[in-house]
This record gives C-alpha cells, sequence and structure tokens, in this order.
C-alpha cells in the first residue's frame, strides 16, 4: 500500500533533521504536505511526469484551483508556540505573521468552496484553526462564508474570548474549542449544514455502516451530538465529549462538525459525510435494500485505517455490532393504486 505523508509528517522530519529523500517515491503526498514543501522551497515536480527515484510525486505551483495562492493552504503555524496574551503588540504581530495571513487566506478558501457546494447559506457554517498553544483563528459571525477576506478573521483564546480582528468572532467558536480543548489532535474544526447530512441529524439516525469503503477508512465511526441552542457552553461540552472519538459529528436539529488535523482534512470529512448521507438516501429508495459488504470486509477496512494512523473507537468492537445500521431503516417502497407485487 502506498505510504500516505501529510503535513505534520514534513513537519516532524524537517525538525528532525531527517531527508525528505527517504520519503519513497510512490508516496502520495496530501495537499498541505505539497504546499508546505513548495513554501519552504523544497524540490517539486509535477505529479503527472512519472515517479522519480527517491522524490515524492509533487504538484507544481499554479497547477491548482485558479486564483488559489499556493501560500493559502500552507498551514505552517507552530501550534506548541504560547503567545503572550497580556501584551497587546505581541499578539498584533502574531496576528498579522506570514504564517497566520497564509492560514486566514486558506479558511477563505474553505469557505468559498463550503458555500459553492450549498454546504452553508446566509451567514451559516463557521471554521477555526488553531494556530498556537492558547490561540485559534476563527471565522466572524454574520458574514458569508463565500465572501470573506483574511481581513475579516477573528483571533480568541481558549475561552472564546477574542483578542484580535475588527469583526466580531463567530458566536459557536465555543462549540469548536469544545472539541479542541478534549482531542489534541483537532487542529482545526469546520461547522456547516449540507442538506443530507443535516437530514440525518434532524432526524437523530446515523447513516448506517459497511456500505462504502472509503467512508469507513476516511471518516471513521460516526457521531451524533444531542441538541443544545447553538454557540452555548452546553453546546460546546455534548459536542465536544462525542467529538473526542469521532471526526464527524451529526449535531441533532442542527448540522455538521468535522475536524482534522489542518482545515483541508477538516473539510474534506464535510465532503465526504455529506457525500455519504446522500449515496445512503438515494440507495435506500431503489427498494433492493442496503447491501453491506459484512463485518470481515469491515476488518480490514479498520486495519488501513489503523495503518494511515487513524485512531478508531471501533477497534476491538465486537463482531455482531460492527455493521450494525442502529436506528436507520431504509423507506418502503409504496406500490402504485391497484397494482400489486408479483
Amino acid at each position: 500500500m502506498r505510504k500516505v505523508i501529510t503535513a505534520a509528517d514534513v513537519e516532524r522530519m524537517l525538525r528532525a533533521g531527517e531527508s525528505l529523500e527517504s520519503i519513497p517515491s510512490d508516496a502520495l503526498l496530501t495537499p498541505s504536505a505539497q504546499d508546505l514543501m513548495r513554501s519552504r522551497k523544497l524540490p517539486a515536480r509535477p505529479s503527472f511526469a512519472g515517479p522519480t527515484a527517491g522524490r515524492p510525486a509533487l504538484v507544481e505551483p499554479g497547477a491548482g484551483r485558479p486564483g488559489e495562492s499556493s501560500a493559502a493552504a500552507a498551514h505552517v503555524c507552530d501550534c506548541s508556540a504560547t503567545i503572550d496574551l497580556e501584551n497587546p503588540a505581541a499578539i498584533q504581530r502574531f496576528f498579522n505573521s506570514p504564517a497566520v495571513e497564509a492560514v486566514k487566506l486558506q479558511m477563505c478558501d474553505i469557505g468559498r468552496r463550503m458555500w459553492e457546494r450549498e454546504f452553508v447559506d446566509g451567514n451559516g457554517g463557521n471554521i477555526t484553526v488553531r494556530v498556537a498553544a492558547n490561540l485559534v483563528l476563527c471565522t466572524p459571525t454574520l458574514i458569508s462564508k463565500g465572501y470573506m477576506k483574511p481581513c475579516d478573521m477573528c483571533l480568541i483564546d481558549l475561552e472564546g474570548r477574542q483578542v484580535a480582528g475588527t469583526k466580531k468572532r463567530t458566536s459557536e467558536a465555543l462549540t469548536h474549542l469544545g472539541i479542541m480543548l478534549r482531542q489534541p489532535k483537532a487542529r482545526a474544526c469546520v461547522h456547516a449544514h449540507p442538506v443530507h447530512a443535516t437530514a440525518f441529524a434532524v432526524a437523530s439516525v446515523l447513516p448506517p455502516p459497511c456500505l462504502i469503503p472509503e467512508a469507513e477508512v476516511f471518516l471513521g465511526k460516526i457521531g451524533l451530538a444531542e441538541y443544545q441552542t447553538p454557540g452555548t457552553p452546553a453546546n460546546g461540552k455534548t459536542v465536544g465529549e462525542v467529538g473526542v472519538d469521532h471526526q464527524v459529528v451529526l449535531m441533532e436539529n442542527h448540522g455538521v462538525i468535522t475536524w482534522g488535523d489542518n482545515v483541508e482534512d477538516a473539510h474534506w470529512k464535510m465532503e465526504n459525510i455529506d457525500s455519504y448521507c446522500r449515496t445512503v438516501w438515494i440507495a435506500s429508495q431503489l427498494g433492493s435494500g442496503l447491501h453491506s459488504f459484512g463485518t470481515s470486509k469491515m476488518k480490514e477496512l479498520l486495519a488501513i485505517r489503523q495503518k494511515l494512523g487513524m485512531s478508531d473507537p471501533r477497534l476491538g468492537t465486537k463482531d455482531c455490532e460492527l455493521c450494525d445500521p442502529g436506528d436507520f431503516r431504509a423507506a418502503p417502497v409504496i406500490q402504485p393504486p391497484g397494482e400489486s407485487k408479483s
């Protein structure tokens, strides 16, 4: 199986003084890893040129979406650094530093992509990225995610108090912090209202497992959090407790929140969960039932997930529970009047 290299892997190698030549030539580099290597002016070449001995495949600068800055995807902030919150000048220097500006650009890009896919409407949804040990960058309130600018971003401490930015922070920052404070791996969170996944949340039903391999590997076990008023400490506590072991959380009567090592990763999971719920919904209407690939195959997928360095609460679960559909029930097929099933 081809090795997956993330931005965190590249950062770890650079800090340890390891040569990137040791990365397998056929390794898959995530977009954030590619952008980090470009930002550090490390060797890069087109991914379509075929493997070259000792070099991982990279996409050349400018090969991304039109108008996208390669720096926008480089989450290079040192999350272990602590900023002096009693020093306003230090906060402003950090808030306007190149590394934080790059994250602001990426958050605007993710917001636009969510808006274009109709994952958010009006001023709905929000994004957070942990940029220091004691600081989090977050989106502002009352601004469409499709039209945000870097200067709109806000900087908050781990209690949700705003320390920088001219716009007011999102009221739901406490929900994101509820996850980040309980799960150190959550360096970025994305909240949105994608129609299909939100429909499952409104019905308080989790999509059944053991149907699509990619969902099991990249989403893991999906969580469901009880409804609490958005933006309240109670919602942060409820969602945070569920989010510890689930990178995707359906919030009853509200929407979805996902987390990841970086904001791109969190956004991918938002795309993944909505596509999965949409597919399950359509398949459930076809009348033939949902056909599971079974427990033995699920165990193989969990092993793949483990090899990728992803923890999963289902490890060690009883076989009979791995593919349990829970409360999900496919809709009955209604026959037209006067017709009977032969």
